[in-house]
């Protein structure tokens, strides 16, 4: 397989100069010399006009001499060459590319919305020309094909409670799943010689059908991950205060009232609501 080649064809500015002299002299001779054989410079300074090849900055030129690839112009500047060539312009700017949003499946089977935004650049202009078809087109293609593995390589999120803890999800690991999707897509754009500068998701999310219910169940996680530490600060507030009360031997208590202090404190402590006080005018035991 072939592959790019640079060239530098001559200065255009001096192919220009040459032109100008050819053109206008050749018409000069013939009103000074009345000879018409002037006329076949005449049109060998216009064939010489099919010649020249501008190049802007951040674009190529890949030039063909009847199918054969001669090389690529890549410095920009006014160039002349071989009046039969064939250009083709190539950027090699840095594009980006904002994927559809795709419907696919996670590693644990749930459907999600996705998308990834992509900033890609040509470097082998010869691979973008001839290798593939559309270079435009590849890279959509392949940049979705990467999306749909990428998502059934991972879980849109953690699910402790039924055993599927993982270490790497779509949803906080940013970082981790961006670099495994830029290298799946330098893997497949390499075939078309296009260098990935950026890829990461744009878009993620839960899709319709199942957005209620997930968003319902990470509701309930939260409260019961609150839960949790709401009871953990009350066993430790009620083992303190009894504590504190032996300690400072302000009252005795036996085990039952023990137990009925704990449970008005774990009462008061994790209710949702706020505690509503009676007051007791009678004895301890009433």
């Amino acid at each position: 397989m072939k592959t790019e080649k640079i060239i530098k064809p001559a200065n255009g500015y001096l192919m220009l100069l040459v032109f100008f002299v050819l053109f206008f002299g050749s018409i000069a001779a013939i009103v000074k010399l009345k000879n018409p054989l002037f006329g076949i410079t005449i049109f060998i300074s216009i064939v010489m006009l099919f010649g020249f090849i501008l190049v802007n900055p951040n674009t190529s030129k890949v030039v063909l001499l009847f199918g054969k690839y001669m090389g690529t112009i890549k410095q920009n500047g006014l160039y002349w060459a071989n009046p039969f060539y064939t250009k083709k312009k190539i950027s090699l700017r840095a594009s980006n590319f904002d994927s559809e949003r795709l419907k696919v499946n996670d590693k644990l089977g749930n459907p999600v919305m996705i998308s990834t935004i992509l900033v890609w650049r040509v470097t082998d202009t010869y691979k973008a020309a001839f290798d593939v078809d559309n270079y435009e087109h590849f890279v959509r293609v392949q940049t979705d094909a990467a999306v749909r593995k990428l998502a059934s390589m991972y879980p849109y999120d953690n699910f402790a409670d039924e055993g599927h803890k993982e270490d790497i999800t779509l949803r906080s690991s940013v970082n981790e799943v961006s670099e495994t999707l830029e290298k799946e897509l330098e893997e497949r754009l390499a075939i078309a010689g296009i260098e990935v500068l950026e890829a990461r998701i744009g878009y993620l999310a839960y899709a319709q059908e199942i957005a209620n219910a997930m968003l319902k169940r990470q509701q309930a996680t939260a409260i019961v991950a609150a839960r949790h530490k709401i009871v953990e600060g009350a066993v430790s507030m009620v083992e303190m205060a009894l504590e504190e009360l032996n300690k400072k031997e302000i009252v005795e208590l036996d085990e039952e009232r023990k137990a009925a202090m704990v449970s008005n404190l774990m009462v008061i402590l994790c209710g949702d609501k706020e505690a509503s006080p009676v007051v007791n005018t009678g004895t301890l035991n009433h």
